[in-house]
């Protein structure tokens, strides 16, 4: 029997296209206008920051952020990021001309051990790179107050993770920055987005210039347009370039699509946790790893990571989930550890991998799967039941 089970099904609906086609039939324009500006104003107001800066996706969130870094403290020095994360984060890290340090990750969360970020902070260190792994919350009241008290910025990859929360308050509002991603498989979508947030009004104005070719048009601020102008009054001011940057602006359809999703986010996500956790108390505890740290967790895939590392029994889940059509990705987020990837590999120690066993067994024997809001409470209890049997 086929549970014709997706990754993920249902994330843009009919009510959505029907927005679109609705938009698009008064013949407005498609390029960065209005809506851009209201879904970032929205978005802000959701997650409890000042300010937000829609892109063309998560990926472009992560540079986008490291080059603000660059930008207000200069490249060079180290920054902290966990082996098990999206690629974008580390090459992010590389582009700028930062080293990245690693460590291990938490069994329960999937997000970097707060004691070991801890240990490795350096006078080299520019900032810790905090991925919020498949919707658990990665924050911890310790890492937080040793991060303040040495002034080491935090940047929160929270791409994977929207709705989450620690004490209350939700995940990529504690952090210097922030980063989310819209793609198709997460909590919601802009088909491909997604969003840089940040408290610091220099963070914003340096973002927005970076979103647009270093344009210091784009900036909000009279003093700094002002600035530019006097400084450089032989150029036409709207074609003044700051810095070297990107063009990783969004559309308007982009918006449009995620002004609507936002308004069924927090619903979406009541359903995701409650799926979540019937998942784990269905699993045999014998066989897969259950006492993860869902506090303030929202997770958009079941995470099915293999209690011992056993390649047979590895292979026969495997099985069982092709045969019973549940599609599934190894490795987890980012396909487990990036330090085997073959753009870090010259980087690093021959064997550096080995140094995180927590991460490489969740590389080998750790697996998600998709939970969407439309997902029948049936299918869970059959598909724990298919994984419960194997043996």
């Amino acid at each position: 029997m086929s549970l014709n089970w997706p990754l993920m099904e249902n994330n843009i609906t009919r009510e959505d296209l029907d927005t679109l086609v609705e938009f698009l039939q008064g013949n407005p324009i498609l390029t960065q206008s209005e809506n851009v500006s209201e879904f970032e104003r929205e978005w802000s107001e959701w997650v409890g920051v000042k300010y937000s800066i829609f892109v063309n996706s998560g990926s472009s969130a992560n540079l986008i952020s490291l080059a603000a870094l660059k930008q207000v403290t200069g490249s060079g020095g180290e920054i902290i990021v966990p082996p098990l994360t999206w690629v974008s984060d580390i090459s992010s890290v590389l582009f700028c001309g930062y080293n990245p340090v690693f460590v291990d990750i938490n069994p329960k969360t999937l997000s970097m051990n707060d004691e070991q970020v801890i240990a490795k902070l350096t006078k080299n260190t520019k900032a810790v790179f905090l991925t919020h792994a498949q919707g658990f919350n990665g924050l911890t009241d310790r890492l937080l107050s040793t991060l303040t008290k040495r002034n080491i910025p935090l940047i929160e990859d929270v791409c994977e993770s929207h709705g989450a929360e620690f004490n209350n308050k939700k995940v990529g509002s504690f952090g210097w920055v922030s980063n989310f991603s819209f793609y198709y498989a997460h909590h919601m979508t802009t088909i491909e987005g997604g969003m840089v947030c940040t408290d610091s009004e220099e963070v914003y104005q340096i973002c927005r210039m970076l979103r647009s070719h270093g344009m210091v048009r784009e900036v909000t601020n009279d003093e700094t347009k002002n600035s530019y102008k006097n400084d450089n009054p032989e150029l036409n001011p709207e074609f003044i370039f700051a810095f070297p940057a990107f063009n990783m602006r969004n559309t308007e359809l982009g918006a449009v699509l995620g002004r609507n999703q936002l308004k069924r986010l927090d619903a979406n996500n009541e359903k995701r946790r409650k799926n979540f956790k019937l998942f784990l108390e269905l699993l045999d505890p014998e066989k897969y790893q259950t006492k993860f740290n869902l506090d303030g967790s929202c997770n958009y895939a079941f995470n099915l990571i293999l209690k011992k590392p056993d390649l047979e029994f590895c292979n026969r889940v495997m099985a069982e989930l092709k045969a019973h059509g549940v599609e599934f990705r190894r490795g987890s987020a980012g396909g487990g550890n990036q330090l085997r990837q073959p753009y870090l590999r010259d980087m690093v120690n021959k064997n550096e991998f080995k140094k995180y066993p927590v991460v490489e067994h969740v590389h080998f024997f750790g697996f998600y799967i998709g939970n969407y809001p439309d997902l029948p409470e049936e299918k869970i209890r059959t598909l724990c039941d298919i994984l419960n049997k194997i043996i």
